[in-house]
């Protein structure tokens, strides 16, 4: 595995506060109950479908620790190849039901319900595979990490149907065409497009099905350097505050929202510098811009952030401090380290991707004795 350092040796700082954000200890999930289905060798038998020889079908007969359960809920934890989501879609167009009637996924399940059904092959990536360049820490059969750049989306949407990581992950890994989802093919979790940083894509179903579950459960811990404008009055703290849609602005997060959602963000300062300081941050949810909202929330928008951040210069700046704070094109924050138990092998594993150079130019120009004006 190759591991880096988040900042070179030459920007390693002396930090005197203890370590308090540790990684939660990874405890494996009890199998599920009952026998799970087999696209091969069903719990009850296999059925040829007489529509496509390409369709794998299958019976099963609800057992009673499936009672009361929703059918997309009782099938997802029984099918390995297919995730919650893609039972639910599939309930819905037929493709599964109960005694030859088609249920809704939210079905409550009986004992002795005999659920039959078949899944279609992927549907084919409406993706190009284009020869873009990432730096790749870490790869095995199940899953890949990357070191993704500032700049660049993660997936395709209105506006970018190329160019983006995906595309390049397609040239890379063509096996993640495989997977059944077919915008956003391997993907478990997200970066803003001008955030950077190591991100997690699975290689097949069972591996994207299985990491989804982790980032759901919150056993995934992910660390964050993010710079942020003024000087934290503590050394650490908590944000709490639920994050949801802009009551006004749609296409922003906010902390007024009128249906937010849960968010825990957790603080610590690294380095005060001259007008900013640089913190690790920590995550105990994943809600949409949720580092940027938090800590707008609290006045220390981060560095640079377009969206949630209004530049906070002040006249008492040292000049070259002003000079490269009134240049930064993008915020300033970084994922830094991933730690996730492996799919497969249960093996608890850590990555991590090093600052890139804007970041730390941007670092290294805010090191500024504020009386002499001389870099530290």
């Amino acid at each position: 595995m190759r591991i880096q350092r988040p900042f070179p040796d030459e920007l390693k700082f002396d930090f005197p506060f203890a370590e308090t954000f540790e990684p939660r200890a990874h405890s494996p999930q009890p199998a599920a109950q009952g026998s799970s289905i087999s696209l091969v060798s069903s719990v009850t038998a296999m059925q040829t479908d007489p529509v496509s020889e390409k369709q794998e079908a299958f019976t099963y007969d609800a057992v009673s620790t499936d009672v009361g359960k929703r059918l997309d809920q009782v099938l997802s934890a029984r099918i390995s190849e297919c995730s919650r989501a893609l039972c639910a879609s599939l309930i819905q167009n037929g493709n599964m039901r109960v005694a030859g009637c088609i249920k809704k996924p939210g079905y409550r399940v009986r004992l002795g319900d005999r659920i039959c059904g078949s899944i279609p092959p992927p549907e084919p990536v409406l993706l190009e595979a284009e020869p873009i360049e990432i730096e790749i820490l870490y790869q095995d059969d199940h899953l890949i990490a990357v070191n993704k750049p500032p700049g660049l989306v993660v997936h395709p949407a209105p506006g970018h149907r190329s160019g983006t990581l995906v595309n390049a992950l397609l040239f890379h890994c063509p096996q993640l065409g495989a997977i059944n989802a077919v915008l956003r093919p391997g993907i478990v979790h997200r970066l803003d497009k001008d955030t950077s940083g190591v991100m997690i894509v699975a290689k097949n179903q069972s591996a994207h099905n299985h990491l989804a579950a982790q980032f759901k459960s919150r056993k995934i811990h992910k660390e964050y350097s993010a710079l942020v404008y003024g000087e934290m009055e503590s050394a650490a703290g908590a944000v709490t505050r639920p994050i949801g849609r802009h009551p006004v602005h749609r296409k922003k997060m906010s902390v007024n929202s009128t249906k937010p959602r849960d968010a825990e963000t957790l603080w610590q300062v690294e380095k005060r510098l001259a007008g900013v300081t640089l913190l690790k941050v920590n995550i105990k949810t994943g809600r949409t811009h949720q580092i940027r909202v938090h800590c707008a929330a609290i006045n220390h928008p981060v560095v640079g952030d377009p969206v949630y951040g209004r530049a906070k210069l002040s006249p008492k700046m040292p000049g070259a401090v002003l000079t490269v704070l009134s240049q930064v094109s993008r915020q300033m924050l970084h994922a830094r380290r991933i730690q996730l138990s492996h799919p497969v092998t249960g093996e608890y594993m850590t990555f991590e991707a090093p600052v890139p150079q804007d970041m730390l130019d941007v670092i290294e120009g805010c090191m500024i004795n504020e009386l002499t004006g001389a870099h530290t």
